[in-house]
């Protein structure tokens, strides 16, 4: 098993990056949501600056925010500070399309961008389109120093619905998937390895990084305790959170079936009391994404919700939960660092779990 620190970019993240190279974690993985945190790839670019193996990946850079072309050079300039440890997660959007009232991007424009990028990241001449227009494009200084095509850069792909799983298996190399239900993870693992088969790809392994949190609890320590909250709580309440369309607010995009109910009374309660207008609710609602609580969230929160969605409990406990998920097809546990400071949980499973298993 493969153990990520997962970070809400920020621009110092690089400090804790290098802490986690330390403490035996093999990837660092960063958010791309431009209205919440600092640039993803300058974040990634102090990290591979000072760490010696670490993989560094976007966790994941939102298509249709940027044009591929950029997108693909941002990431070979990666690879060229971190040599072969560079990964590109990709996605259609949660809160890099959220915080600006925007949908995510659809899997046509994900499928099209992807292998833009895919062909300029393998030092190819490919085909760039805008509106009727269609040019050849590729990187015209490729061995100068400023970009690196020559060692691969794998693609990872976040998805969650049946056909988004499909396209994993058709054109990705790995896949991101958020929840920490065994038979979840093991059902996606062979959609997309029918997928990869029915498209002639040999995929005879699925790379999964199964986005997560967690918290090892101490002796007497209750699930619910007010350090617990701070670690995991952030992470937990996402489970509830509210997807926002141009048309409609869905109710608990992340939600699993137990927490449905929560979710809607989240969704009544707090996202519709909210004080923001209603053509502007989409910036308050996901204030605080992944790194702090709003006022009054805490309250939807429970040990069940915590259980649910993060690795929280005593060691053993989070060993055997790790396992059950090795078991089920899980490759890298990453770990999301709420707000801008992870050395508390990297020490807690560098020391209770990662030098254990």
């Amino acid at each position: 098993m493969d153990f990520g620190i997962t970070f809400p970019s920020y621009i110092r993240a690089y400090h804790d990056a290098k802490l986690a190279e330390d403490y035996g974690f093999s990837h660092a993985w960063f958010y791309d949501s431009q209205m919440c945190y600092s640039d993803v790839y300058a974040a990634m670019a102090l990290a591979a600056k000072h760490t010696r193996y670490l993989k560094i990946g976007t966790l994941v850079s939102i298509l249709g925010n940027r044009i591929a072309p950029v997108t693909a050079h941002s990431i070979a300039t990666i690879n060229e500070l971190a040599p072969g440890r560079t990964i590109l997660g990709v996605g259609t959007g949660f809160t890099g399309r959220n915080v600006m009232g925007m949908p995510p991007i659809k899997l046509k424009t994900m499928k099209e961008e992807v292998g833009v990028i895919r062909k300029l990241i393998s030092g190819k001449e490919t085909k760039y389109q805008e509106g009727k227009i269609v040019r050849s494009i590729r990187f015209l200084n490729p061995s100068g120093g400023y970009i690196n095509v020559k060692d691969n850069i794998p693609i990872h792909m976040a998805s969650n619905g049946p056909k988004a799983l499909e396209l994993v298996g058709e054109i990705a190399d790995g896949w991101v998937t958020i929840g920490l239900d065994a038979n979840h993870i093991s059902s996606g693992v062979k959609t997309i390895k029918k997928a990869a088969k029915a498209f002639n790809r040999s995929l005879e392994a699925v790379y999964t990084t199964n986005l997560t949190s967690g918290c090892i609890l101490r002796p007497g320590e209750d699930i619910m305790s007010p350090r617990v909250i701070q670690q995991v709580g952030p992470f937990a309440i996402l489970m509830l959170h509210t997807n926002w369309s141009s048309k409609n607010m869905s109710v608990g995009p992340f939600s699993p079936p137990q927490f449905a109910k929560k979710a809607k009374k989240y969704f009544d309660q707090h996202i519709m009391k909210m004080k923001t207008p209603m053509k502007k609710r989409y910036q308050e609602m996901h204030k605080g994404h992944l790194t702090f609580l709003q006022e009054g969230e805490e309250k939807y929160l429970s040990p069940e919700l915590i259980k649910a969605s993060t690795l929280t409990g005593e060691a053993g406990e989070v060993r055997d939960r790790i396992r059950q998920l090795e078991d089920a097809g899980v490759t890298n546990i990453a770990l999301n660092v709420c707000g801008t400071d992870g050395r508390q949980l990297i020490r807690e499973f560098g020391n209770e779990v990662i030098s254990k298993l």
